[in-house]
């Protein structure tokens, strides 16, 4: 009992009740989500949007708290440890959340690859629901063309000789529960139109705005068909069509096999395999791996080619133009190989034109002319049935190899470099700052002149005569119908150059 005339001591100061309020609150929150009552994505749109409100909520208990303490004469507490980190925490997290929902995750997806079926708006969208049917209709009176567009999932077309459009589809439903998966899946019904003799298949992957619906379809056209395909994420693959095909692909791989008409590719982020053709095909965009084989018409490659590419057995004219390289020639009877630092290629006919940097470039078996440009790379070139050849290279060494019994007339300068040669007929005249060389094999011969800056010239024999390619594989004979084409008997090959 305190003696007359001192001063009671002061009640000990309650704990704060700002910090468990905020952490019961959320903690509220979280387990709604996990039962399944607040959808987690939509938890976190409103903890992205509103946690500064749990600030807001905190200071109001700690200030009401801070009231109370004075009106009963206790000593107010500081913020302490807990409450720096909780705010610290809250104020981290919360600033994440809110720069991650303003990111485009959709559109990231897009450009990154998850799998065939998966984007970054899949990881936690819940569980995946199947379902499948069927479309058909009558293949319209003069109709000319079908055309399919699928945001999301893979394409194959086959050739039909029935009067119909069939369309066999397979779909996938991420949702939180099968109620929900049920009601995607009747917002996301695939449809079959025809209008203006044109028949139109619709996957209508968007039907449920932003929710991840994939949808695979095996369509089944009438093989004279013209067609017509926008598949945004996934692959496609075609075959036996006689119309032509236009494909408008991204983040997929397109496969297009024993085409009889044109076909045209544009690309984004996207391969295509191509392979035995009548028509032209034309490929552009930005493309990554291709690969085109046994081409009867011609093929035009133009824009950006992040991978490798591959021509094999073209007959007619091919062009190829993107940022870096700027190449055209008239035939190929063999094999192209293009990647980021290197194109070779065998069993090539001219005229050729040729302009790139940075490659180390291999030629052989060429015939007719060439007019050639490279930069920091080197230059191998064997002739076959030369016609006339102009090579310019800087920074780099330039070797050519003449078969025998060929006639040219050579005329070759390099700055800093040397000129070496296996033929007497060919005058070396090796200085300090520049070299030269000239002479004529043999009589009435095409031009070849080289030029070189900082690199070294040689003028090799070889017997290089052109190495006739393999023959295709023949696909069914029911998709390409028609004479198998003669090939020509195998010579011996190539012996190696002299050094």
């Amino acid at each position: 009992m305190a003696s007359p005339g001192m001063t009671p001591a002061p009640r000990p100061p309650h704990r704060s009740i700002a910090g468990p309020v905020v952490l019961i609150l959320m903690g509220v929150l979280f387990l709604l989500g996990t039962m399944g009552i607040l959808e987690i994505h939509h938890l976190g749109l409103l903890f992205a949007r509103y946690w500064p409100a749990l600030l807001i909520l905190w200071g109001v208990l700690r200030l009401i708290e801070y009231e109370q303490a004075k009106r009963y004469g206790q000593p107010t507490r500081g913020i302490g440890v807990g409450g720096v980190f909780l705010i610290f925490f809250l104020i981290i997290c919360g600033l994440i959340a809110t720069q991650a929902s303003r990111v485009d995750w959709k559109g990231l997806g897009e450009h990154i690859d998850l799998g065939d079926d998966e984007g970054i708006d899949d990881i936690f969208a819940g569980s995946t629901f199947d379902y499948s049917g069927d479309l058909s209709s009558e293949w319209p009176a003069g109709g000319n063309a079908v055309h399919i567009n699928d945001d999301r999932g893979t394409i194959t077309v086959n050739a039909s000789d029935d009067k119909t459009v069939r369309v066999s589809w397979r779909k996938k439903v991420r949702a939180e529960n099968q109620k929900d998966a049920d009601n995607y899946n009747a917002k996301t019904a695939p449809t079959m139109t025809v209008a203006d003799k044109i028949v139109t298949v619709n996957a209508n992957t968007q039907g449920a705005g932003d929710k991840s619906i994939a949808l695979d379809m095996d369509v089944y056209v009438p093989r004279n068909a013209n067609l017509t395909i926008v598949s945004r994420r996934g692959g496609v693959t075609i075959s036996g069509m006689n119309g032509s095909v236009d494909v408008n692909n991204q983040h997929g791989e397109v496969n297009l096999s024993d085409q009889t008409g044109n076909a045209t590719f544009n690309l984004e982020e996207s391969a295509a395999h191509v392979e035995h053709v009548k028509g032209d095909v034309s490929i552009q965009g930005r493309a990554k791996e291709v690969s085109v084989e046994d081409v009867d018409g011609a093929v035009h490659l133009n824009g950006e080619f992040q991978e490798s590419v591959r021509l094999v057995r073209v007959s007619q004219t091919v062009s190829f133009h993107s940022s870096r390289t700027d190449m055209e020639f008239s035939r190929l009877d063999g094999r192209l190989d293009l990647d980021s630092g290197d194109l070779r290629a065998d069993s090539l006919a001219g005229p050729m034109r040729l302009t790139t940097r940075s490659k180390d470039i291999s030629l052989e078996g060429l015939s007719g002319d060439l007019r050639l440009e490279d930069s920091n790379g080197t230059v191998d070139i064997g002739l076959h049935k030369p016609g006339n050849i102009q090579i310019d290279n800087r920074k780099g060494d330039v070797q050519v190899t003449i078969p025998p019994n060929t006639a040219v007339k050579v005329e070759a300068r390099t700055r800093e470099g040397e000129i070496s040669s296996d033929f007497d007929e060919i005058k070396v005249e090796n200085r300090d700052r520049e070299s030269t060389a000239s002479g004529s094999i043999g009589t009435n011969g095409p031009k070849l002149v080289v030029n070189c800056e900082r690199g070294e010239i040689e003028f090799r024999k070889g017997n290089v005569a052109v190495t006739p390619p393999a023959p295709p594989i023949s696909p069914a004979p029911h998709l390409r119908p028609g004479p198998a084409k003669v090939l020509p008997a195998p010579k011996a090959p190539p012996a190696e150059s002299e050094n």
